[in-house]
């Protein structure tokens, strides 16, 4: 039987996990790109200029992201000179990231709040028109009372009262179309934004622009932290796959396989019979991990790289240190010494 230290901080991560991270920066990217759009192809109509534009910003974007990435990997290796010129270079395309986002959302938003506030207009409109009826209805029933105290009610009076009527007529009809105007449902964005000014007590175009800025801001690092997350979990993958490769044990049932696997190839030979190996005692075991120094001389970390027992590790340090293999410092530590012929056999019992 073989015995490896196999402790691992963490296992690489699963499809699931993965393909949750690559949908959430895909997702995020591609709204930064979006954004970014937005800003860039209103710069210009001309539809040559807006394809150059909008490849700007797909650039932008891309390598932005791209520098990003690049600044995790520099790090890893070690190379501060090489992250610090990437991480310049990212702060640079995300400046503009950040600027291009911030241009697109705020026209997305404003392209909402206007919606709304043209039919708002309009209801303004039918509004203004009926209260300037009411004006004149009110004037009318002063210009009737002064008839009436001047005692031409069958003349005077009853030409306002006409008028009045006429004058409601008009009114009525544009109170129903002031009422068939189709209502605009106020959007989410906008009324975010009109809550955010009410609650801080400042301006709408104030609390837009915070909002926005905040928005775009948190979109660029929330995708910035994805990327760099998918960067370190390529490279612990790297140096899992590594170390499991070098962790691995060869059996002897292994040598065998591999051995039988490849004599096809070599004719006219035989591989002879290996002889069945008596395994090796525990004791044995321990001397070879100690003088091979692939653990210090320890309780812990041998029995933490053979996986063995609290009770087992102090017998078997209990016997080397009978056979003169391990002595114990002041601080009760064992310092290991290293074996002769006569101590490599394991002690009989007493």
């Amino acid at each position: 039987m073989f015995y490896n230290q196999n402790i691992a901080e963490r296992f690489p991560k699963g499809r699931f996990a993965m393909w949750s991270v690559y949908s959430f920066t895909g997702a995020s990217i591609l709204a930064s790109i979006i954004f970014s759009l937005l800003l860039f192809l209103s710069i210009d109509d001309d539809p040559v200029m807006q394809l150059l534009f909008g490849g700007l910003a797909v650039i932008f974007e891309l390598g932005k992201f791209f520098a990003w990435y690049e600044v995790g990997e520099r790090y890893s290796r070690k190379n501060f000179f090489g992250m610090f010129s990437a991480l310049g270079f990212y702060a640079v395309l995300a400046a503009i990231s950040i600027g291009g986002s911030i241009g697109g959302i705020n026209s997305a938003t404003n392209k909402a709040q206007e919606h709304v506030q043209v039919q708002q207009s309009k209801v303004n409109a039918f509004n203004m028109q009926i209260a300037a009826i009411d004006k004149q209805i009110e004037l009318n029933n002063v210009a009737a009372e002064k008839y009436i105290q001047m005692e031409r009610i069958a003349t005077g009076v009853t030409r306002i009262q006409k008028e009045n009527n006429i004058l409601r007529e008009q009114q009525q009809k544009l109170a129903m179309q002031r009422d068939s105007v189709p209502v605009v449902s106020q959007g989410s964005i906008v009324g975010l934004i009109d809550s955010l000014a009410q609650s801080l007590n400042i301006k709408a175009e104030t609390a837009q622009l915070g909002l926005v800025v905040f928005l775009s801001i948190l979109l660029d690092f929330f995708a910035a932290f994805f990327v760099g997350l998918i960067g370190e979990e390529n490279r612990f993958r790297q140096r899992f796959k590594q170390q499991s490769q070098q962790l691995e044990p060869i059996t002897l049932d292994a040598y065998r396989r591999i051995h039988s696997e490849h004599s096809e190839y070599i004719p006219h030979f035989e591989p002879k019979q290996l002889p069945e190996a008596e395994p090796k005692s525990m004791y044995e075991q321990v001397i070879d991990v100690l003088t091979e120094k692939r653990v210090n001389c320890t309780k812990r970390a041998v029995s933490q790289y053979l996986n063995i027992t609290t009770e087992e590790v102090d017998e078997i340090f209990a016997k080397m240190f009978a056979a003169g293999v391990v002595s114990k410092k002041p601080n009760n530590h064992y310092q290991w010494h290293g074996v002769t012929n006569a101590s490599s056999d394991e002690p009989e019992a007493a």
